[in-house]
């Protein structure tokens, strides 16, 4: 009689059998845990790396917020300003995670500045913030909101007369007296029209629409930096919005004034502070040319004494230790340190490339955190400009985002055409 010991020379029916069963399941699992962990680091690197990015290095390119991809050339081309060459992003220089181009420029130097300044800027037109009913001998009425108008639109004109101010608008609708009107405005930017009888006001004895309006704005930031080059400024790091609407502010005019810091209300988890300061001179220091959403930009007067500064390239940037400049106490700003904690390369929203948090701890205990007013204070990571501060995190005031410096950048150039 033959037995089938399945290979087991001691007779011992099955054991080496289920013996390299357990190992080979072991090693299943152990590769299956090795391949799911790589493709848990691999697929956010994938979503959060661009398709294009820039450095200045002429060597071997490297990013310094995923040291764990290698960029491995594949070809090059060459241009007149720039180097383009294609990579693949590899996992620790084996695992190709995707292409993207590589594309060397030279490096921009700029003046950092960290000084607050003030703003004062008129509306392209009026913007709607906020309605009121009107005692008529009918009762209430509000013809402007049943019109169809809303919170945050740019009123531009009225019976085809363009207006600008508070002013126009009231002595239009008065001098209507109860006629129909066309009111023109801008809704996100798409042109719409609304016809409004203007109603007659018990209480103040005159014809009103029930729409309150605000031609212009003022307020205090920090100024990122200066193209000393260009006479150009680049401030805040995101747009000037109204405080009732929250709706960016369409420029028509604007100008930039100095400003002293007079006190500081602190954040606390909850409630951001803000900045208290009180413009120093009446005399316009420059023109605000652009209102976008990564910035106030504009025409330089006079920009004093600096020390330029290269800007880094997305990918130079690292999490770590890093300094802002800013300014809590009267007009000169001061360096404090803080972390780098994320950055986001592939960013949709310009404003939010990375996330910082306050470590230093005189700028803790005199402000809290992050505070309004601090928007634009520039930061600086081994003696490059990387980025300015726009938004503080509400629940916990010592974090807020950051803005990289290239994106200011760009849009400095773009606010040049203005200038020509």
């Amino acid at each position: 009689m033959e037995i089938d010991s399945g290979g087991d020379i001691c007779g011992i029916p099955g054991k080496n059998k289920y013996r390299r069963e357990r190992e080979l399941k072991k090693y299943f699992k152990l590769l299956f845990r090795v391949l799911a962990a790589v493709f848990c680091v691999a697929l956010p690197v994938r979503y959060n790396l661009p398709d294009k990015i820039y450095t200045s290095d002429r060597g071997q390119a490297e990013i310094g917020r995923v040291p764990e991809i290698k960029l491995i050339a594949k070809d090059r081309q060459i241009y007149a300003d720039r180097t383009d060459a294609r990579y693949d992003a590899k996992l620790f220089g084996l695992i190709k995670v995707k292409e993207v181009t590589v594309s060397q420029k030279e490096t921009r130097y700029v003046a950092v500045s960290g000084e607050p300044f003030g703003l004062k800027m008129f509306c392209d037109g009026v913007m709607v913030v906020g309605f009121s009913d009107i005692l008529t001998a009918d009762g209430y009425k509000n013809p402007a909101k049943n019109a169809g108008l809303k919170i945050g639109d740019i009123v531009t004109a009225i019976n085809g007369k363009k207006v600008q101010t508070n002013e126009d608008v009231g002595e239009i609708i008065s001098k209507c007296r109860g006629q129909e009107i066309t009111v023109e405005y801008l809704r996100n930017d798409t042109e719409k029209t609304a016809q409004i009888t203007a109603v007659y006001d018990k209480n103040i004895g005159a014809y009103r629409s029930g729409m309150w309006v605000r031609d212009s704005s003022a307020g205090i930031g920090t100024m990122t930096f200066y193209d000393i080059e260009k006479g150009l400024f680049a401030g805040l790091g995101h747009g000037i919005k109204d405080i009732d609407t929250g709706k960016e502010i369409r420029l028509l005019s604007g100008e930039t004034v100095p400003v002293k810091i007079t006190g500081v209300t602190k954040s606390k988890n909850g409630s951001a502070g803000r900045l208290k300061g009180s413009f120093s001179s009446v005399r316009a220091s420059g023109k605000i040319l652009k209102n976008t959403s990564v910035g106030v930009y504009g025409k330089i007067y006079s920009a004093g004494d600096y020390r330029l500064m290269p800007v880094a390239n997305e990918i130079e940037i690292k999490p770590g230790k890093a300094y802002i400049l800013t300014c809590i106490d009267g007009q000169e700003p001061k360096s404090y340190e803080i972390q780098i904690e994320k950055i986001y390369l592939n960013s949709k929203d310009r404003t939010k490339n990375m996330v910082i948090k306050i470590t230093d701890k005189e700028l803790l205990d005199k402000t809290g955190g992050i505070v309004r007013g601090m928007s634009g204070s520039p930061i600086i990571q081994n003696g490059k400009l990387v980025g300015a501060v726009t938004h503080v995190f509400v629940n916990r005031v010592h974090r807020g985002y950051r803005i990289f410096a290239q994106n200011m950048l760009t849009a400095l150039d773009s606010a040049e055409e203005n200038t020509k």
